[in-house]
């Protein structure tokens, strides 16, 4: 096991402990939770291989579903995801680049990486909560769920990333 697995693995038990003991008992006006799991796939470099990527949203979400009780439900959001990320990261990524890049605050700017970040936690927050809901008795309360979820857990997502960045480069400036 190489260095970037290990690191991958205490960064999602540190995000699987946050979001159940923390975020999942967060009810952004009654309804909508955060899902801070998706941080790891965002997080994944342009390198991954694709079959990687998949296992690694795939546990992501089964992983999350049995300690949350949600059925399988992160596990097919989190794999949608996973599958999908290679190509909004190549939206937003710099046209010149063609070694493994990793999409972060420092490398996109604060700008084009809040948009790479809103629209893989929309897609994660429409199809779990859809999926959850599975009907459409209650529209209205599902799409205010998923769009206070994406707005939430994108805002706290920038903010650890912020974080991250300034522990880790206190001498460089992110840009904007």
């Amino acid at each position: 096991m190489g260095y970037s697995t290990l690191m991958r693995l205490a960064r999602f038990a540190v995000l699987l402990i946050v979001q159940l003991v923390i975020l999942n008992h967060l009810h952004l006006f009654g309804y909508a939770t955060p899902l801070l799991i998706g941080y790891m796939i965002i997080c994944f470099e342009t390198g991954t291989s694709r079959m990687s990527l998949l296992l690694w949203g795939f546990a992501i979400g089964i992983i999350y579903d049995i300690f949350s009780n949600t059925i399988g439900i992160a596990a097919s959001s989190c794999t949608l995801l996973a599958m999908i990320q290679p190509y909004l990261v190549k939206l937003y990524m710099p046209r010149d680049i063609n070694e493994s890049f990793k999409p972060t605050i420092q490398t996109l700017g604060i700008q084009k990486y809040s948009w790479y970040v809103l629209s893989m936690m929309g897609i994660l927050h429409f199809v779990f909560y859809f999926l959850q809901a599975f009907t459409m008795a209650d529209i209205w309360l599902t799409i205010g769920a998923m769009i206070g979820g994406t707005l939430l857990s994108s805002i706290l997502i920038v903010c650890v990333e912020f974080i991250l960045h300034y522990l880790n480069n206190e001498d460089e400036k992110v840009k904007i």
